[in-house]
């Protein structure tokens, strides 16, 4: 599995944040609270930053992760009741929009959960070569 180490480290950490904060909490407390524990476990963790969303060559728009791990892996926070598929869906745009590959979601609800993503990069360049096929330029 691609970054097995790192995101088995981040899963560890998830859980020991869990277990001392609980649930109930905002998804900031959490975000921060991660934050530090990865921080503190020697990870590095990129300041937020928006990245841009690129479609056909043009940027349409901007996300912001809610945090990024090594350059390597998003970490989707959520405090909900259970991992929804909208949560998903938003962890996998935000691995096809960036050259990240690995994604995890993490839920603080009342039972802790994550879901491990991967968007690899080959199937992001065959979408690209597809686009950029000539007749598909943009008009």
């Amino acid at each position: 599995m691609k970054h097995e180490q790192l995101t088995g480290k981040i899963i560890e950490i998830f859980y020991e944040v869990y277990n001392e904060l609980g649930h109930g909490f905002l998804e900031s407390v959490y975000e921060n609270s991660m934050r530090l524990a990865l921080t503190e476990a020697g990870l590095f963790v990129s300041p937020k930053k928006p990245l841009d969303v690129w479609f056909r060559g043009v940027v349409v728009g901007v996300f912001v992760p809610d945090v990024i791990i090594e350059d390597s892996v998003i970490l989707e926070i959520k405090a909900a009741r259970a991992i929804d598929p909208a949560h998903e869906a938003q962890l996998l745009n935000y691995l096809r929009a960036t050259e990240i590959e690995v994604g995890l979601l993490l839920n603080f609800g009342p039972k802790p959960e994550f879901k491990r993503m991967v968007f690899d990069n080959e199937r992001k360049r065959a979408k690209k070569a597809v686009e950029l096929r000539p007749g598909n330029e943009m008009i």
